[in-house]
């Protein structure tokens, strides 16, 4: 847990340098390069106060001490020249640790303002080097300030939603650990965390402890994210973070190198030209995403597990190569699936869909689950505030409890499809829509909308609208006119693009033309039976909600996608019990209708009562 008085020396410190360094990745940068240089120091003093030599800052670069930079004999410009020297020059210090010489690699100092500087050493001043988990936690703090989306398509995994996926995978002690898109190594920290807890009746053994730390490793193509992850391991008490700076998509110099557990959040955009993989990979796509996806599952031990954010593309995208990555995922244990709300990953990429794949080649399950969270403990503004309301407890437990006991926890949150069903798809589709079941009764059979009805998109754009005799049906409840019509027939309008009014169905029997924002659904021409549109009207009116969860897709201006509409499987009674259940709605309509009949009589005669007892007192 960070202290306040932490909290507020690293916030001090951040105000200083924003009129100089306002990127608070830089100012993260410059804070890191400073507590190192400082931690240095103090362990130089702690060496000698034990009788020992200063092994950091001897011979040439005894000069360069912390302390001799904070002398109060120097000038300002003084000491911002020495500090400029010592981080320029310390990468190739002898003495420190490669780790050290690493970090204050490309190190510099951006400004050339000597009063910022040393305001900012005073209160770096105020560190204490301690290979302690409150320092670790005080890093963790820091880098959680980064605020600003990387480049491709980087950025920050919440740390409640790294604790979820540790918690599902559960890591042991003598397992080995990946995360091949690195970033500051928070999936590595957490696992390491994990475990440590798993062992805290009986604490591990120095020689466990070691081993521990030896069986996580990290990949990272970008520098700067490789620098942070080694300090924040380093200062979690690892003497020799394994954080490479590696291009896990184009090198094979690792490849060969495989894993019991792999965590990663990796970085969904494709740079401009696409990606060349080597030919290792099994799926030659160009796409970033799937070849993380196909890189993680390829490096798993024969027993491996896992998990991975992935954005939803993964799951519906019908391209031959996604197709593929999904057949992969289900042949090697994929087990559960966990959407998640769009702004989950706010601020730095909000508008992204994305979910969570958990996977286990042990698992022999027949069933994947499916879980869509609606809350995950914060609210899905910019700043995430946290609120009350948080579905990854029990969706942890739902899963849990299925793989590790094999029992049918009971939750509305979970739905279950067969990987059997999966594999014989239409692409091998991992979109829920495509399984799921009636709730209207069981006994009815599902059927695909697209199977039911032809559907076509409205031809009209509202703002062509010329008003004329034909009704123009729009995504709005009221209905307009038009010049000319487009069908005579018996249909279901429904809206498809329009925020507001998205899944609002409208029946109509004449001729009309429809908005360019709504499907036009009539009687298939292929299907053999009898449909009620009335009926289906009805079901989409009831239904409305659940339809537009299940399909709509985009982060300000969400649609409805036609083929994924037409694939939306919907229940068929025989024509018969459409035509029953329609007349016994009809009669509950003439009943609710005389209802609210006589509520308004009702209504207007206590009017009246309340009227004379004013005219009273009045």
């Amino acid at each position: 847990m960070l202290d306040q008085t932490t909290k507020r020396k690293l916030d001090s410190a951040r105000q200083i340098l924003v009129g100089k360094v306002p990127d608070p990745k830089a100012q993260v940068e410059q804070i890191t390069t400073a507590l190192v240089y400082k931690f240095m120091d103090d362990m130089d003093k702690e060496s000698e106060e034990l009788g020992g030599k200063a092994k950091f800052f001897a011979n040439g670069f005894s000069q360069y001490s912390w302390t001799k930079l904070l002398d109060s004999k120097l000038s300002g410009q003084e000491r911002l020249d020495l500090y400029v020297q010592a981080i320029t020059n310390m990468s190739k210090n002898p003495h420190i640790p490669q780790l050290f010489r690493d970090i204050f690699k490309g190190a510099f100092l951006p400004y050339n303002d000597a009063r910022t500087l040393s305001l900012f050493l005073k209160e770096i001043n105020e560190f204490n080097y301690e290979h302690s988990e409150n320092l670790g936690n005080a890093f963790e703090y820091l880098l959680s300030i980064l605020g600003s989306q990387g480049d491709a398509g980087q950025f920050r995994t919440p740390r409640h939603i790294i604790d979820f996926m540790v918690d599902v995978v559960d890591p042991k002690k003598n397992e080995t650990i990946l995360d091949p898109a690195c970033g500051t190594a928070g999936f590595l920290i957490s696992a390491y965390k994990h475990i440590l807890k798993q062992n805290k009746e009986k604490a591990l053994t120095p020689d466990e402890k070691l081993k521990l730390m030896n069986n996580l490793a990290g990949y990272d193509i970008s520098p700067d994210m490789v620098k942070l992850a080694l300090v924040n391991m380093y200062l979690h008490g690892f003497p020799e973070p394994k954080i490479h700076e590696y291009d896990t998509l184009t090198s094979e110099k690792r490849w060969d190198e495989t894993f019991d557990v792999i965590l990663a959040n990796p970085p969904f955009m494709t740079p401009s030209g696409g990606i060349v993989p080597h030919k290792r990979f099994s799926v030659q796509s160009g796409k970033a995403e799937a070849l993380f996806v196909d890189y993680i599952l390829e490096h798993l031990n024969i027993h491996g597990k896992g998990g991975v954010v992935i954005p939803e593309g993964i799951l519906e995208n019908y391209t031959k190569d996604f197709a593929k990555i999904r057949k992969m995922l289900v042949e090697n244990g994929l087990y559960a699936i966990v959407s998640l709300p769009v702004g989950t990953f706010n601020p730095y990429s909000g508008s992204i869909k994305t979910s969570i794949v958990f996977f286990d080649k042990k698992i022999k399950s027949d069933y994947i689950l499916h879980f869509q969270v609606e809350h995950d403990g914060f609210d899905l503004g910019r700043n995430r505030n946290a609120i009350k309301e948080n579905d990854l407890p029990e969706v942890k437990n739902v899963i849990v409890g299925l793989r590790d006991n094999k029992k049918q926890l009971v939750s509305d949150k979970v739905f279950y499809f067969k990987k059997s069903d999966v594999l014989n798809s239409d692409g091998i589709s991992l979109n829920k829509i495509f399984y799921q079941k009636s709730k209207a009764n069981d006994n009815f059979k599902l059927i695909e909308l697209g199977k039911l009805f032809d559907i076509e998109k409205g031809s009209l754009q509202s703002q062509k609208n010329i008003a004329g005799q034909y009704t123009f049906i729009t995504a709005s409840e009221e209905w307009k006119t038009h010049n000319e019509y487009s069908h005579e027939s018996e249909a279901i309008i429904f809206a498809m693009g329009a925020s507001g009014s998205l899944g609002r169905t409208h029946y109509i029997n004449g001729k009309f033309i429809a908005s360019d924002l709504c499907f036009i659904l009539t009687p298939s021409k292929e299907y053999k039976g009898k449909i009620d549109l009335n009926y289906y009207n009805n079901y989409f009116v009831l239904m409305r909600e659940e339809i537009i969860r299940a399909l709509a897709r985009g982060a300000a201006k969400k649609a409805i996608n036609q083929r994924n509409f037409k694939q939306y499987k919907v229940p068929c009674p025989e024509y018969s019990v459409q035509l029953e259940i329609m007349d016994k709605v009809n009669k509950l309509n003439i009943e609710i209708k005389n209802r609210e009949d006589e509520k308004e009589i009702l209504q207007n005669s206590i009017s009246d009562l309340k009227g004379k007892i004013k005219n009273l007192i009045l």
